[in-house]
């Protein structure tokens, strides 16, 4: 089994800086993707930055200059720095890895339980 623990959320004033963690544990055999999702109230979850293959990195546009997706491979940890943020960005922020747990087994995706960034005006 694999388990993601995000921290790193928090209130912030509009202009300001967070950044977020995701550690993943357990049976894991490669990572092929490592990913931030997010989902505002009323809305669909979202994906906001990604790193595939550890080589292939994608933001959404309207993050774009402003957040930082990284990751520390020896510790399958993946980050999310966020700078100039915006009231906009207000959300629960998902971290989701696309990894096997063993070399013959199929891709999975796995997904942290959110943690909530809230950005004042």
């Amino acid at each position: 089994q694999v388990q993601l623990v995000e921290s790193g959320g928090g209130l912030v004033q509009a202009g300001g800086s967070l950044t977020l963690s995701c550690a993943a544990s357990g049976t894991i055999y490669s990572i092929h993707e490592m990913a931030w999702y997010r989902q505002a109230p009323g809305n669909q979850r979202e994906p906001v930055a990604s790193i595939a293959s550890g080589v292939t990195f994608t933001y959404k546009d309207s993050v774009k200059r402003r957040f930082t997706i990284s990751a520390d491979n020896t510790k399958n940890t993946v980050f999310l720095q966020m700078n100039s943020l915006k009231p906009e960005d207000t959300a629960v922020y998902y971290c989701n890895i696309r990894a096997r747990t063993w070399v013959h087994g199929p891709v999975n995706d796995y997904w942290g339980l959110g943690t909530q960034v809230t950005v004042s005006s």
